[in-house]
């Protein structure tokens, strides 16, 4: 995958997760960004260390279903932080 299509993959990723966590997470469209693909990577690291699949094709079924479970670890971790440090 090229690094736009990456991009792409990271911002819907992250915002699909946003969309499947409840309550309301911060953070504007460049930290969904960021975070997307933060979890987008740890997405294909996690599948390819489990399953023997990674972030090969953009339009793969699987691709998306790691890089979505990816974001969802990273913006749990991400809300458990920022809520610790606004104590």
């Amino acid at each position: 995958m090229g690094f736009f299509a990456f991009l792409i993959l990271g911002l819907i990723a992250g915002a699909i997760a946003k969309a499947i966590l409840p309550g309301r997470q911060g953070g504007g469209i460049f930290i969904t960004l960021l975070l997307g693909v933060v979890g987008a990577v740890l997405g294909g690291w996690i599948g390819g260390a489990l399953f023997g699949t990674g972030l090969n094709e953009f339009f793969s079924l699987s691709t998306w279903l790691l890089a979505i479970g990816g974001a969802i670890i990273v913006l749990l971790v991400y809300g458990m932080i920022t809520k610790r440090s606004a104590r």
